[in-house]
């Protein structure tokens, strides 16, 4: 039977310079995402990648004294050197300046041209070059760009236009039969209210002040806007070609899932719809707009000097500690706040304490009680029933906050069931059965369900810590590792021993952290 296919896209990384943690956030969020698709049993493919045109790498390049190309490379090499440094388990690393990409954008434009949404006019109006974005007056803030707060400039220039008015009507159709096309629904009341209730603006798709991006090959002198540009790298990149579509497009088509920061919502619930519309193609299920990880209350940038990097943090504290942190402390709709003191409060409280405090303990004490030999026996102590339920239920809950990409409830989930088996261990007194010889097979028992218990856990902590998991697997000798294996309670086979103990976690000490 073939699997149900999950395709699954972050938003393509500009290459203007190396990523935060807060760009990086992004890649992992979407990596726990496939990771918990494929356990599920679905084909999952997972593309990610970086974009490379515009004026801004334009001058980027100069102050640099490298060609636009040499600048984007090394750029580039920088963002999936990160991406791979998460863990992270991307199907395909696009670059915008991929030749076959490049070619495929013309193709698009001209198709869209002839068919007579893209026309031919002038441009006057108020730019924001870091953010490539044109402005009314009425749309600034106290005068300046309203996405990012810097200077605009008034600019003239003969471009072409995409007629967006053109398919504002049908979009407002679309999502309001589709509610769960743009989510939270915090993002999709502020896209229908600011842009689509008071009429969509046709879109200036070229630009002639700048050479760095897709010659329009019909028209010397003008480049391909950038949201023409890299938003269509969701198709390009799949096999899709306005003449000529392979059968890798039609299989994972329409994407399932772009997961994108806020600030880039616009672009993809409004641009990006009306222009798979006019190429006639299915628009994607979902959007995703997640929220920001702040640092010391802002967003991050190197003006306000609040950068941190995912490789330093890594270095530090170890990738997984990182991976949680900004899986875990990042809600659903809100920002979220990360400091190295809350990375190291995390660590201790969560991942010291609760995880690798949990595996050491019961892992030590099968070695000092029955040489690490794991046993089930029929002896059961009054407290089994209550841990074996809420180990059975949580692949349901699990799923039921995935489903919803509720991914810090979801990590909550398995951890509700860690601190239930700690208590478990507080409950049933292993220490005291093992001075009693006539206890022997319910400590052997209390043993049993713990490791039970903790395999579970693992299973379903693979989406988010990976190297944990496999760690614990490892420890516990066992390589029952699957969705499946958790639907009974008793899967982790009876008289297998368990390897010596390890630490998964050290506690750090705030001195340590450097702050």
């Amino acid at each position: 039977m073939e699997k149900e296919k999950y395709y699954i896209t972050t938003a393509i990384a500009y290459t203007s310079s190396k990523p935060h943690i807060g760009n990086t956030y992004e890649i992992v969020l979407a990596d726990a995402i496939a990771r918990n698709k494929r356990l599920e049993g679905y084909d999952v493919y997972f593309q990610t990648g970086t974009d490379e045109h515009g004026e801004k790498i334009e001058i980027k390049a100069q102050e640099a004294g490298v060609s636009p190309q040499e600048y984007v490379d090394t750029v580039a090499k920088q963002i999936k050197d990160i991406w791979d440094l998460m863990n992270t388990t991307y199907d395909r690393f696009v670059r915008t300046t991929d030749k076959n990409h490049e070619k495929v954008v013309q193709h698009i434009f001209k198709k869209m041209y002839d068919k007579g949404d893209i026309y031919k006019g002038e441009y006057k109006g108020l730019y924001c070059t870091p953010c490539e974005s044109f402005w009314t007056d009425a749309q600034l803030a106290n005068g300046k760009c309203p996405d990012c707060g810097r200077e605009v400039q008034s600019k003239t220039e003969e471009a072409y236009f995409f007629k967006l008015s053109k398919y504002q009507d049908r979009l407002i159709s679309h999502i309001n039969t589709h509610p769960e096309f743009i989510q939270p629904e915090s993002r999709k009341n502020e896209m229908v209210n600011n842009f689509l209730k008071p009429g969509l603006q046709d879109l200036c798709v070229s630009r002639t002040s700048f050479k760095w991006g897709v010659p329009v090959d019909f028209d010397e002198g003008h480049i391909v806007y950038v949201w023409l540009d890299a938003l269509n790298n969701y198709i390009t990149n799949i096999g899709y070609d306005v003449d000529d579509t392979t059968l890798e497009f039609k299989k994972f088509w329409p994407a399932d899932l772009h997961l994108i920061g806020k600030d880039i919502i616009r672009f993809h619930t409004l641009y990006w719809p009306c222009f798979l519309m006019s190429l006639d193609l299915e628009l994607p299920k979902q959007i995703f707009g997640h929220p920001w990880l702040l640092s010391n209350g802002d967003k991050m940038s190197k003006s306000k000097g609040n950068l941190l990097y995912a490789d330093d943090l890594v270095e530090k504290y170890g990738l997984d500690a990182i991976r949680y942190f900004v899986l875990h402390e990042i809600p659903f709709a809100d920002d979220g706040v990360i400091t190295e003191e809350l990375v190291v409060e995390r660590n201790n409280a969560d991942l010291a304490n609760i995880l690798g405090n949990l595996v050491n303990r019961t892992i030590s004490m099968a070695h000092k009680y029955h040489d690490g030999v794991i046993e089930k026996t029929s002896v059961s102590t009054e407290f089994d029933a209550e841990l074996q339920s809420k180990v059975l239920e949580l692949g349901k809950k699990v799923k039921e906050k995935m489903d919803h990409l509720r991914i810090a409830d979801a990590i909550d989930e398995i951890f509700n069931v860690l601190r239930a088996s700690n208590k478990y261990i507080d409950e049933t007194t292993p220490w005291i059965l093992a001075k009693d010889p006539k206890e022997k097979d319910k400590l052997k028992n209390v043993l049993y369900n713990l490791i039970e218990s903790i395999r579970v856990c693992a299973v379903y902590l693979q989406p988010f810590l990976p190297d944990t998991s496999k760690k614990i697997f490892n420890l516990i000798n066992t390589d029952a590792n699957t969705y499946e294996s958790t639907t009974v309670f008793g899967n982790y086979p009876t008289g297998t021993r368990v390897n010596e103990p390890e630490i998964l976690f050290a506690r750090i000490e705030i001195e340590e952290s450097g702050n």
